[in-house]
């Protein structure tokens, strides 16, 4: 006779809350950007201390 498994819940992976709000400012009734957009891609591109990089095309912009 076979025996049957309990069915375990399956695990749903929690998202984090998207952080895209922080990389604008509000001055009066404009947004001014905080990060560098990707002149390749058109996402935001992380700031290191000698350089930009984007994650997503791999586009590098060094710092003078």
């Amino acid at each position: 006779m076979r025996r049957r498994r309990r069915r375990e819940a399956r695990r749903v992976a929690k998202h984090a809350p998207s952080k895209v709000w922080k990389f604008y400012k509000i001055e009066g009734d404009k947004l001014v950007l905080l990060k560098k957009k990707c002149p390749r891609c058109g996402s935001f591109m992380g700031e290191h201390k000698d350089r930009y990089h984007c994650g997503k095309c791999g586009f590098t912009i060094f710092k003078k």
